[in-house]
């Protein structure tokens, strides 16, 4: 039984997302949890102390995020019926990265699947402000479902890597589930350097390879800025979710740490699976 996490603000955006996971997971058994987490704008130390003109607030929002949690899991299960699907809701007062954080933990969630705008600020131009924190702070591999995918089942994936880090498979499992359910091909994208693999990172690619059963191509281009090699693969080919293992010691980082006008050509267009290193 796979738990998938799906916050959800009961936005369009964020039913999209779930959308997708209950598309890309229909024939997989599924226990999904819809989180929902509220705090008032005005949350201070007023409110904490008992305002008078804030008393009564946190319950007033609270019914009103369970009322649409309830009307959520009824629309999904009218509209996605799905024997191998179940589905619990979760409403508290929260922060979204702290009881992503905790609920990773206490239920033992295999995949968070959310959904994102994306913004205008200097880390928020990838992927939105939450999806960033959680990206950052998570142990738990996450796919981000940007509001303009319309969807498509991920059938050629791309997955950039410098072989630099080993692949264990329980670390790779969420992509082993798609790549074996959908018949995907993954395209392993190495940005060639001027010098050529060692032996650790041969070893590592011969791993990988194992691992993807005939379902890999490798694919070398010549060294450039990932975020560049990314959007090039992605005009010659069509691709329908890009993964990335995240790791401070290769170029995942890159993609948080360079300067922002680097990263305003990097348009994520298509789903984005991030895997922690474990």
């Amino acid at each position: 039984m796979k738990k998938i996490l799906l916050p959800t603000d009961f936005s369009d955006n964020s039913f999209k997302a779930i959308t997708y996971a209950l598309k890309v997971y229909k024939d997989i058994k599924c226990t999904f949890y819809l989180l929902h987490t509220y705090n008032p704008s005005v949350y201070q130390t007023e409110y904490l102390i008992g305002s008078p003109g804030l008393i009564g607030l946190g319950d007033v929002m609270k019914e009103t995020a369970l009322t649409n949690s309830k009307e959520l899991k009824e629309k999904i299960e009218l509209e996605y019926p799905n024997p191998k699907h179940t589905f619990k809701t979760r409403v508290i007062f929260n922060t979204l990265l702290n009881e992503v954080l905790e609920m990773t933990t206490s239920e033992g969630i295999d995949l968070i699947v959310m959904g994102t705008k994306g913004a205008s600020g200097a880390e928020e131009i990838l992927f939105g402000s939450n999806a960033v924190h959680i990206i950052k702070k998570t142990k738990c591999p996450l796919i981000v479902v940007p509001d303009s995918f319309a969807y498509e089942a991920p059938k050629e994936i791309l997955f950039p890597t410098d072989f630099e880090i080993t692949y264990p498979e329980k670390e790779i499992e969420s992509l082993l589930q798609v790549v074996k359910h959908h018949k995907s091909q993954v395209n392993i994208l190495y940005i060639r350097k001027a010098i050529a693999l060692n032996m650790v990172q041969k070893e590592h690619k011969k791993q990988l390879d194992r691992l993807m059963v005939n379902h890999a191509i490798f694919h070398e281009v010549p060294d450039n800025e990932i975020i560049t090699a990314i959007n090039d693969f992605q005009l010659k080919r069509k691709i329908n979710l890009l993964v990335m293992i995240q790791n401070k010691h290769t170029f995942f980082e890159r993609l948080f740490i360079e300067p922002v006008l680097k990263k305003v050509g990097f348009h994520v267009t298509i789903p984005f699976m991030v895997i922690p290193q474990l």
